[in-house]
């Protein structure tokens, strides 16, 4: 038992009763105040760093993960691509297919954005109006 308990034990020491009071349209300026704040939180949860940032954390990760597979898989391969013949460890030509099939899905990616590019700037063109004379 500590001395605080003692005393509330013997009501040696007595606290008073402070009870806070607020004026309720001050305490209604601090709720939207609050508010306003939590709002404002709500709008900068999603940006593009944040998404970077997330995605290099991933990255990251998964280069990681990828290392390891790697330096666990080093045993050679006899691998034919077409017309060539190749002896390479079975990680690393895991990788090098990853990473053509990424080249592969970004080339996709950078087809559509481009299409979308294209489409938006017709658009644009087709409902501005004419330049005045």
């Amino acid at each position: 038992m500590n001395h605080g308990d003692k005393r509330r034990a013997n009501h040696d020491v007595t606290e008073p009763d402070v009870t806070p009071t607020v004026d309720p349209t001050e305490h209604q300026a601090l709720l939207a105040e609050r508010q306003e704040l939590r709002t404002k939180i709500e709008k900068v949860e999603h940006t593009r760093t944040r998404a970077a940032f997330t995605g290099l954390v991933v990255g990251a990760i998964i280069t990681i993960l990828l290392l390891v597979f790697i330096l666990q898989n080093l045993e050679s391969q006899r691998i034919d691509i077409l017309f060539w013949e190749v002896n390479l460890p079975v990680g690393v030509s895991l990788l090098i297919a990853a990473i053509a099939g990424a080249l592969i899905v970004a080339m996709a990616g950078g087809a559509r954005m481009y299409q979308l590019n294209r489409t938006l700037k017709k658009a644009k063109v087709a409902t501005d109006p004419p330049p005045a004379a």
